[in-house]
């Protein structure tokens, strides 16, 4: 697991979630390709081997991968490379590096791979599927297996009924992007979200982890976080199971100054994209009243655009 001093990367809850629960994953979103896996058998996340074929993969990427090798019912190899594309827009080259891991695994492994997206962003029109050249003497169609998240908007009540963890990851997902404009909301489905899971009955591991990824993921406001912070803290104790506030919090601390800055730069990268060095800078510049001014205005940003726009007005050059 991360540690939580270094959860700035934005890929990190879904590595980490995707980690404590991978039969779950494949389970819940890639029936038919779980459905040949000899799950009684370990498997094994190949960090070194993604490591070798990913070389463009940057620092602060907004993509999660992870390569994992599986054993198949007739006793066979098989590598998965499950991909989650968390995008606030679509990415023209998506297609192209999905074939591009693939083609690199075979090439320098000699082994194929079932390549599998799992794609986070708003966009309901892209859905990649394949990628393809067509030439007289030559050509190529790859395709790859994808679910979109946004899909499940329609099956809520099933995600309700579910016991399965990714059920909360999806809930959690799509009630961050529903609540994006209202904060209040945001905050009663993040409580929700959360006694849901003392409710199934879970043990205490299973709750701090799926926890993490739903406080991790459904930021709000300091005010409303720390009222939110108190109501559960008083729920722990009526069900007599203090499995999250007793000692350190899990998450981060968001009433210090270096706090407030990582935990904007992560909602920024979330909301309008990769930052450069020079505007990480001048956000980091900014007074403890300042931060928290942005904190509450970015939620309704989409684009750079709207960044650069909060600083023309709220900050003098």
């Amino acid at each position: 697991m991360t540690n939580v001093n270094d959860r700035a990367h934005f890929d990190s809850p879904w590595k980490e979630i995707i980690e404590a629960y991978f039969p779950q994953a494949m389970h819940f979103f890639f029936p038919e390709t779980s459905a040949l896996i000899d799950w009684e058998r370990p498997y094994e996340f190949l960090d070194k081997e993604f490591q070798q074929i990913a070389r463009e993969a940057e620092q602060g990427k907004r993509y999660a991968d992870q390569l994992v090798k599986v054993w198949q019912i007739q006793g066979e190899e098989l590598w998965l490379l499950v991909h989650v594309e968390i995008q606030a827009q679509k990415e023209d080259n998506f297609s192209k590096r999905m074939f591009t891991y693939n083609f690199r695994i075979f090439d320098r492994f000699d082994r194929p791979a079932i390549s599998l997206a799992i794609l986070c962003d708003p966009n309901r029109e892209w859905r990649p599927s394949n990628y393809s050249y067509n030439y007289p003497n030559t050509c190529l169609i790859f395709e790859f297996g994808s679910i979109k998240l946004l899909d499940y908007e329609n099956r809520f009540d099933e995600l309700e009924n579910s016991d399965n963890p990714f059920a909360t990851v999806v809930m959690a997902h799509l009630k961050t992007q529903q609540t994006r404009s209202s904060p209040e909301q945001r905050k009663i489905w993040k409580f929700s979200l959360i006694r849901r899971l003392y409710d199934l009955g879970l043990e205490e591991q299973h709750i701090r982890n799926l926890y993490r990824f739903i406080d991790w993921v459904m930021i709000l406001p300091k005010a409303l976080e720390n009222q939110f912070w108190e109501e559960f803290k008083q729920f722990e104790q009526e069900r007599t199971m203090r499995y999250v506030t007793t000692g350190e919090r899990i998450g981060y601390e968001r009433g210090e100054q270096e706090g407030e800055q990582r935990l904007i730069l992560r909602l920024l990268q979330r909301q309008v994209g990769e930052l450069s060095p020079g505007l990480q800078k001048r956000i980091q510049s900014l007074s403890l009243n300042q931060l928290e001014t942005l904190g509450e205005a970015l939620l309704d940003f989409t684009a750079m655009e709207d960044l650069l726009n909060w600083f023309q007005t709220n900050q003098s050059a």
